[in-house]
């Protein structure tokens, strides 16, 4: 049987791993020591298998080791902290709505820079602009994704991501334990607590710290996505002032079902089966939560400091729409964007893997129990519906 977590051994082991002794700060600890309690509830209870504990201590240390690797490549070039972030593009909104499609097109303009899968993975040394794409780390990274996707298909069908495809923040956010990927790892009420209210300063510190070290020798304007910054807006826009921020937007209940089935492989994975029941009181709050968080923060701050793309327009004309996001962006719409964008749109045509299926009766909610909680989202933003 698995052992429960412990939050030193796996500070320990880090250390052991990657023969590096200090960290930059000791930030991490406070979400990790929340994590691990809480997951360890969760093994006393029998919710995890055996394999999913050993996955998820594995996890840990990744994420603590490339913390340790990447601090220690930018002590060794100190300079790189001195390196400015300007300007940076960031991709939100409710989860399944498209965050994904439009990080990949802009990161289709040849122009752009966005944090690939494989070396978000792999941080240390740092590829050069030349070896983005054919680092043999990526190469061996892409040799693994093409065996998965003949084993397992359907693994396209729910998300698109690829070692060459731009990846989402949380996981180099997950180096400071503070992020909702983590809270995706099981049944963790406490973390989803924790991560809800979390002061994310350091977290957004150790961003920026990030991208200096994979800059390096790979510079440009950045293009980030990751939903859950729409939780985090003043905490982000206080780290980069600057930013500019797009905000996607679709159906509510399709997001909330889709949103429900991306985490239902987590469970299969960790857990052995799926707690629909967690599944739906948890996740259509969540997108509740990005969507509120995002309006309260436009009240604030004002509708102009977020650009709106609807999810729909992205499907049915993705030239059209990227032009017109470059306009507002304030960035010249070149042919090599549009050539970068098409071909992108070529080799991806849309259910590529095939349909990914999902009903929100599945997780036992219907669309009139979440109307009262889109209600405010959906006067406000004119938004197509699917159907759920």
């Amino acid at each position: 049987m698995a052992e429960p977590l412990s939050a030193d051994a796996i500070v320990e082991q880090a250390h052991k791993i990657t023969g590096i002794d200090a960290f930059d700060s000791d930030s991490y600890r406070e979400g990790l020591d929340v994590f691990v309690r809480d997951f360890n509830n969760g093994i006393a209870k029998g919710l995890y298998l055996d394999t999913g504990i050993e996955r998820v201590r594995d996890d840990c240390h990744h994420y603590l080791s490339n913390r340790l690797r990447v601090w220690d490549y930018l002590q060794q070039n100190p300079e790189l902290l001195e390196r400015k972030i300007e300007r940076p593009v960031f991709v939100m909104g409710i989860p399944r709505t498209g965050t994904t499609l439009l990080s990949n097109l802009l990161a289709a303009d040849p122009t752009r820079r966005s944090p690939l899968e494989w070396e978000i993975d792999e941080p240390v040394p740092p590829a050069t602009t030349a070896t983005l794409k054919t680092d043999p780390r990526c190469l061996a990274r892409l040799d693994r994704e093409r065996a998965m996707l003949e084993a397992h298909p359907e693994m396209g069908r729910i998300y698109r991501s690829s070692a060459v495809y731009p990846h989402e923040c949380v996981w180099f956010l997950a180096h400071d334990f503070k992020t909702l990927m983590i809270e995706s790892k099981g049944v963790l009420p406490e973390y989803k607590d924790f991560i809800f209210g979390a002061d994310m300063t350091s977290a957004y510190a150790w961003h920026r710290k990030f991208l200096q070290a994979l800059q390096h020798k790979a510079p440009g304007v950045w293009n980030l996505k990751m939903p859950s910054h729409a939780l985090h807006l003043e905490y982000l826009i206080k780290e980069y002032p600057d930013a500019r921020i797009i905000w996607t937007h679709r159906d509510p209940y399709a997001a909330a079902g889709s949103l429900c089935s991306i985490i239902s492989m987590s469970h299969r994975m960790l857990m052995g089966r799926i707690d629909a029941e967690w599944l739906g009181q948890d996740y259509p709050w969540q997108a509740q939560q990005h969507a509120e968080r995002a309006m309260d923060f436009r009240d604030k701050y004002g509708e102009d400091r977020i650009i709106d793309v609807q999810y729909a327009d992205m499907i049915n004309d993705p030239l059209a729409t990227m032009k017109r996001l470059y306009a507002q962006l304030g960035d010249d719409w070149t042919p090599q964007a549009e050539a970068g964008i098409q071909s992108w749109l070529d080799d991806n045509p849309q259910d590529k893997f095939g349909k990914h299926e999902y009903k929100l009766a599945q997780y036992g909610v219907s669309k009139e129990q979440l109307e009262p909680m889109f209600e405010r989202y959906l006067s406000r933003y004119d938004v197509a519906l699917e159907g759920a």
